[in-house]
């Protein structure tokens, strides 16, 4: 089977922006930041981060990582550089 072009690869990684406007925690049904290059969606009020699997986002709330105030923080001065 012939490789898929690059541009096609990107895509299947990573959640098309127009979804993430879409989704929302299933917690607190609020907001979530998206970080491309670590592959996550990020609750800021309950520190949670959802993964995101070949471009799928598991947003199953027993599968969300419980955030550490150290990694809060750096993920709050992430956002706030990237302007999330």
């Amino acid at each position: 089977m012939p490789n898929k072009p690059s541009n096609i690869q990107n895509e299947q990684r990573h959640v098309h922006h127009e979804l993430v406007k879409m989704l929302a925690c299933p917690v607190d049904q609020g907001v979530l930041w998206y970080f491309v290059d670590e592959h996550s969606l990020y609750n800021s009020r309950k520190k949670l981060r959802y993964r995101i699997e070949d471009g799928i986002p598991i947003m199953l709330v027993e599968e969300a990582d419980k955030v550490d105030d150290a990694e809060h923080e750096r993920l709050k001065a992430k956002a706030a550089s990237l302007n999330i």
